[in-house]
């Protein structure tokens, strides 16, 4: 029995026996290790010299250039035949669609009152549309949602908010099922397309508003291209990654029939990928939610233009009450489209209570019976607009400032300490350690780090990045902000830890959980800073616990897959020899999850960055409030579009560098197969 888990521990941990490769990984510690000597010591001897700390009203030359590129195309908009004859119509077409649907569902913002539909008639229209595409469980809780935004006092912000929502999936999967299709049927197409989609997804979503709003202004129209330029890439790579996961001898046996390739296509690998596009419908629908709330800061009307208002105003109980109209749209949509892709699996329709001519039945009954509630609401003044005496959100909103009051009274020591303490204790002497450091040293300890994790092509580029963060005139900036985002990832990664390993050891832990974070990840950035605006102020220390919260369970539900995926045997061959739990979970589980790990911190990094730049809007400063200050202020409009381009090259840095790191070799294999069999 010794002899057979021995050979199956050899098996399931592979011998990385190269001493080449044990020279790598020595060569690679000693750098890490010379890098932080060398930051602390040129830190005692150099620091507060060369920081290139720039004051907030002060400008660059560069800055001044893009206030006058900024001025100049707003003389040239109506003369220049690039804005005449290509972005000035598509602006007006994209701009025609949405007002299309805001007419609709809420009212058009040129000065209509009554939309096309009342508020009873869209109800009834979006249950029948749920129904249709899902079941009659997520009809009635659309139904119940849409009807409650209503009693919030924010249906017609809701329904702005969703015909956003709507503009923009549309013309996203215009676009990006067919860009889907072509990658998926073309590896030429494929190779040009990643590199574009993983830039799109690199970068924060603040950094498409600044951009945009200079070339197609503010509006309806510059927040749904935004919108679709964020949210295509989900639906594209989930297209294309349905198209190729077709089995190799299902499309073999279609070749033998004789089938072109349009008939392959339109026969075998749409039909086959029907669920995969669809997951991609769902992943846009909610990026496009996402984003939507966040482009209210380029005046896009609906509810993340009152929850900006109200974290503008610290207005606490304002913001939760469209907060929670937030979530529960979240809900809503992800729960449509999760219903239509478990329709679109091969199959379902044997489990359905109602198929063939008695669904189509019960859908023309339902049908008609929408329309005349439609027709009800445009007869009749309660139908069509919901009651005020039903409106129970300034309700809402006192209460949830009353209670903030109080807690703010009452735990105001515990609060107000914790705050402090972490503030004073740790953020304050980690920001001083990276501003204070001469910029010279800090980058060459950078490129030091990304040399011995990736060696010269990593190196390249994080000195390319480098160099362009210094040139915009913002390097301190993007130092206050590298802080802020390299203290939430620990924490995001120390939660990841301690919850991921916990799930993947217990599958009933991981389904009381996995509930929990996919409501977490369905939620846009802005409703987190709500509750601890309310907590804590308008502080940077709200924004870090704000961006700890929203990244831990992408990092959690990594960790847990990693864990979960390890061998069994190894996991029983280590327990058979008499470790215990903490010791299978550090010699065992840990080092063998080491990729899923550093995976978990790119991908929590990158939430944590979206998020802290974000939370300039209750005081977290750095490169996100100097973005937020040139949406509001024309004059520093050039420092925040250079501030929107430094955060791209941060995030290009940090993305490229934890992704060599999860690539990297796992160097504790070699220990752990020996210990576990060992001790057998």
């Amino acid at each position: 029995m010794a002899t057979l888990l021995r050979e199956r521990t050899a098996a399931a941990v592979p011998l990385a026996a190269d001493p080449a490769l044990w020279r790598r990984i020595n060569r690679r510690t000693w750098l890490l290790l010379a890098a932080g000597a060398l930051w602390l010591l040129g830190f005692a001897f150099l620091h507060g010299t060369a920081t290139l700390s720039l004051p907030a009203a002060e400008l660059t030359d560069l800055h001044r250039i893009l206030n006058h590129f900024n001025a100049w195309i707003a003389d040239n908009r109506d003369g220049n035949p690039v804005f005449v004859y290509l972005l000035t119509p598509l602006r007006s077409a994209v701009g025609w669609v949405a007002g299309f649907f805001m007419a609709i569902f809420a009212a058009s913002p040129s000065g209509q009152l009554i939309p096309v539909m009342g508020w009873l008639g869209t109800v009834a229209v979006l249950t029948w549309i749920a129904f249709a595409v899902g079941n009659v469980r997520v009809a009635l809780l659309t139904a119940a949602v849409f009807t409650f935004f209503g009693f919030q006092g924010l249906f017609v912000d809701a329904a702005y908010t969703f015909a956003l929502v709507v503009t923009a999936v549309l013309l996203t999967l215009v676009a990006g099922i067919p860009l889907g299709v072509l990658a998926g049927i073309s590896n030429r197409v494929q190779k040009v397309l990643t590199p574009v989609l993983d830039f799109m997804q690199t970068m924060p979503t603040f950094v498409y508003l600044a951009p945009l709003a200079l070339i197609f202004l503010i509006g309806p129209a510059s927040a749904v291209i935004a919108t679709v330029i964020y949210a295509a890439p989900p639906v594209i790579r989930l297209t294309a990654h349905g198209i190729r996961s077709i089995p190799e001898n299902t499309r073999e046996a279609s070749d033998s029939l004789g089938t072109t390739g349009w008939q392959r296509l339109r026969t075998l690998q749409l039909p086959m990928a029907r669920r995969t596009i669809v997951m991609g419908i769902n992943q846009s629908t909610m990026a496009a939610l996402s984003m939507v709330t966040i482009a209210a800061l380029i005046a896009a009307p609906g509810l993340g233009q009152v929850v900006v208002v109200a974290l503008q105003s610290l207005d606490v109980g304002t913001a939760v009450n469209s907060g929670l109209a937030i979530v529960l749209m979240a809900i809503v949509l992800d729960r449509v489209t999760t219903a239509a892709s478990q329709r679109a699996e091969p199959g379902a329709a044997k489990s359905r209570r109602l198929s063939g001519r008695t669904r189509l039945i019960v859908l023309g009954a339902t049908l008609v019976l929408a329309l005349g509630v439609v027709q009800l609401s445009r007869t009749i003044l309660w139908a069509a607009v919901f009651p005020q005496n039903l409106n129970i959100g300034p309700a809402i909103g006192d209460g949830v400032n009353a209670a903030s009051g109080w807690l703010q009274a009452n735990l105001y020591f515990l609060t107000h300490s914790f705050r402090e303490a972490v503030t004073v204790g740790i953020l304050n002497p980690f920001q001083s350690l990276l501003t204070d450091t001469p910029f010279y040293l800090l980058s060459a300890v950078i490129i030091l780090v990304a040399y011995a994790i990736g060696h010269w092509k990593l190196a390249a580029v994080t000195a390319l990045s480098l160099a362009v963060i210094i040139s915009l005139g913002l390097w301190n900036d993007a130092m206050v902000t590298l802080a802020s985002t390299l203290l939430a990832t620990i924490m995001v990664m120390l939660l990841g830890i301690v919850f991921g390993v916990a799930m993947g050891r217990s599958s009933r832990l991981d389904q009381a959980m996995r509930p929990m974070l996919d409501a977490g990840q369905t939620m846009p950035a802005f409703v987190y800073l709500v509750p601890f605006l309310g907590l804590f102020g308008a502080t940077r220390f709200t924004a870090i616990v704000a961006a700890i919260i929203y990244a831990a369970p992408v990092a959690i539900k990594i960790i847990a897959d990693g864990v979960a995926g390890i061998s069994p045997t190894v996991v029983e061959a280590a327990v058979s020899s008499g470790s215990t739990p903490w010791q299978v979970i550090s010699k065992v589980q840990l080092p063998m999850a080491r990729k899923t790990l550093a995976l978990a911190a790119n991908q929590g990094l990158m939430y944590v960055l979206a998020m802290v730049v974000i939370g300039a809007l209750v005081g977290a400063g750095g490169l996100g409030y100097d973005v937020v200050a040139g949406f509001v202020q024309s004059s520093v409009f050039g420092k925040g579009l250079a501030a929107g381009l430094a955060i791209v090259f941060l995030g290009i840095l940090l993305d490229r560098i934890t992704q060599a790191a999860a690539a990297t070799p796992v160097r504790r294999q070699v220990p752990v197969r020996k210990q576990v069999a060992s001790k057998i």
